[in-house]
């Protein structure tokens, strides 16, 4: 059953990848994690939990744990799209094109390029539910990517996979 889920895995990188880009560039980074990088993300985001006494980090380290697949999906480094659209809070995109920060993620970030994000997110999780393996998007398994090196974007999530009899990112606890 492993096998099958990383197979839709790969499915769904792929559903992330042809997904529609504004501008027809393409800054998404798509990566299916191996057994040992989903097993170091999930003990990571535990730890982090502990770390920030942030009980999400834990519950959802577990989730990681218990999962069969980890797909990670984020936002590359990018300049604006040339619009001048100002969404990003810039009233250029020379001006955003000069600005830098970060937190648990870098920014700021054109918000079309967040769309595409997004839109690479959805894919994804629409082809998990195409063949039946459960799945939740992470925010917190993305931070955890990111401090692992596990990924170069500026923003990322992940997506973890399982299929059981009974799935394990529903019903989930709320504290410990």
């Amino acid at each position: 059953m492993k096998e099958t889920v990383r197979f839709v895995g790969e499915l769904m990188a792929l559903s992330s990848r042809t997904a529609p880009k504004a501008a027809g560039q393409d800054f998404i980074e798509v990566r299916l994690l191996s057994d040992s990088e989903r097993v170091a993300l999930g003990t990571d985001m535990i730890g982090l939990g502990k770390e920030r006494g942030v009980w999400g980090f834990e519950r959802d380290g577990k989730n990681v744990l218990d999962s069969d697949a980890v797909l990670v999906i984020g936002l590359l480094a990018h300049k604006g799209t040339g619009l001048d659209c100002g969404a990003c809070g810039f009233a250029s995109c020379q001006e955003f094109n000069g600005r830098s920060h970060s937190g648990d993620f870098e920014g700021p970030n054109c918000a079309l390029r967040l769309l595409d994000l997004g839109i690479a997110l959805g894919s994804a999780a629409k082809t998990a539910s195409d063949h039946n393996v459960d799945s939740r998007i992470m925010y917190r398994a993305g931070v955890s990517a990111k401090r692992l090196g596990l990924s170069k974007a500026r923003i990322v999530h992940a997506i973890p996979l399982s299929a059981s009899g009974k799935n394990i990112f529903f019903d989930r606890p709320q504290k410990a």
